[in-house]
């Protein structure tokens, strides 16, 4: 096969701040995804985009040529309407375990294909994967007849998703391109438009715990995907949310599970529970569901009840106890006043060092390891307080977790000013 155009001439064009067409687009992510473009020529264009960007229709086209390298999904045949949402992640955020059972109470039905943890952020499958029996790999037929039946399934997208980006991505990851705006938009956008959802929310993080920690930034990206969606007829909306301090009082995956149960039997932190309904309102309202109020559904039990039959559909024994780590360590108050600031980002790498999450995508985590946090900002302490718990299943990680929570949070005098951002920072349409 004779091929039309040469990977150097595409590199050159963008390294020398040049526009790509659509024939070139199409053909180096098509080319790449066959193993005709090698590696390191895509790495190299990567990062000619990383510095030069890319206009909005080559964004599209992008995103779009992704799309056309696997399968697309079809929930037509659901008797509910479908929505999705998407968070970018951060530290505690385990938002989609009540999201979803939720929404799917309410009357829509949720595919939410998840991933797993890298690094200081979590991964909503490793939490699931907690509970005993649950998996996360299902069939596009057996995910239709959770869907069907439940409402709502958490699972891995399957190998024929977007292929070009599973192989895009961990070249981004290992060549310092991870934070190309239109290579990240895309990456998210194809899996979401492919997955065939009719709506989108998008959960944009800002602040240290967050991937896109420059609010600039996170603006920038929340309105490239939401102009992404919407070209590709997915009714597509974003919230850009703080990430500055964690979410909740829980850092760790078996943690995270059981925080996210108390949110759906009722109770649950104030800013989960907050986020949790704020999200939910918007996908029902794209659902054209809008009347519906989450709340009742939270009251009432009957979000605790698609949260069961989610799991049990699923292979998971939701009455089953949650893993729990062998060894603890508490990290107290050294003064009296106000927790004016708390790092996000040094808390998710102390949970991380713990155990919770994974330096290589291949690594396995521990289920029980993590964080509680007994005092967030705003909240007033004596000295000698917990402020923290750390959790892990080897002694010998406690001293990498405390290295990491070195300065990580401010005590102030009584009337201190708080260091934070407010929970819900924008709304993009």
């Amino acid at each position: 096969m004779v091929e039309p155009f040469a990977a150097v001439d595409i590199i050159k064009a963008k390294r020398d701040r040049g526009v790509l067409s659509d024939a070139q687009i199409h053909w180096v992510v098509d080319a790449y995804t066959r193993g005709v473009v090698a590696d390191e020529q895509m790495a190299a264009l990567a990062m000619a985009i990383l510095l030069n960007g890319m206009n909005e229709r080559e964004i599209v086209r992008w995103t779009t040529a992704m799309i056309e390298t696997g399968e697309r999904m079809d929930f037509s045949g659901l008797p509910r309407p479908t929505v999705d949402k998407h968070s970018t992640g951060g530290v505690g955020d385990k938002i989609t375990l009540p999201l979803v059972p939720l929404v799917a109470a309410c009357g829509a039905a949720v595919p939410q294909l998840s991933g797993r943890g890298l690094g200081h952020t979590g991964g909503t499958l490793d939490k699931m994967e907690s509970i005993r029996g649950w998996r996360a790999q299902l069939s596009n037929d057996e995910m239709l007849a959770v869907l069907r039946d439940v409402g709502g399934v958490i699972g891995a997208a399957g190998d024929g998703l977007a292929p070009a980006d599973r192989k895009l991505y961990a070249l981004r990851d290992v060549t310092g391109t991870v934070e190309a705006i239109p290579l990240i938009a895309s990456s998210i956008m194809s899996k979401k438009i492919a997955e065939g959802a009719g709506g989108l929310v998008l959960d944009v993080k800002t602040g240290s715990g967050a991937f896109m920690s420059d609010p600039a930034m996170a603006r920038e990206l929340a309105e490239t995907m939401v102009r992404l969606g919407t070209d590709a007829g997915v009714r597509t909306r974003a919230l850009i949310t703080a990430m500055d301090v964690p979410l909740g009082l829980a850092v760790g995956n078996a943690l995270e599970v059981a925080e996210s149960i108390e949110v759906l039997a009722g109770g649950g932190p104030s800013d989960v529970v907050e986020l949790t309904l704020v999200l939910a309102r918007e996908m029902l309202d794209l659902a054209g569901l809008g009347d519906v109020d989450p709340a009742d559904a939270l009251a009432d039990g009957r979000a605790m009840d698609a949260w069961n039959a989610m799991v049990r559909a699923q292979g998971g024994d939701p009455e089953a106890p949650l893993p729990g780590a062998r060894e603890f360590s508490v990290i107290h108050a050294e003064d009296d006043g106000v927790v004016t600031r708390m790092d996000a980002l040094a808390v998710g790498v102390a949970a991380w060092r713990l155990g919770a999450g994974r330096a290589r995508k291949e690594d396995a985590v521990a289920f029980g390891a993590g964080i509680t946090l007994q005092a967030k900002p705003g909240d007033r302490v004596h000295k000698g307080d917990a402020l923290m718990t750390l959790y892990t299943d080897e002694a010998p990680r406690f001293a990498l977790a405390h290295e990491a929570l070195e300065g990580a949070v401010d005590i102030g005098p009584e009337g201190s000013t708080i260091d934070r951002l407010p929970l819900i920072i924008d709304r993009l349409t």
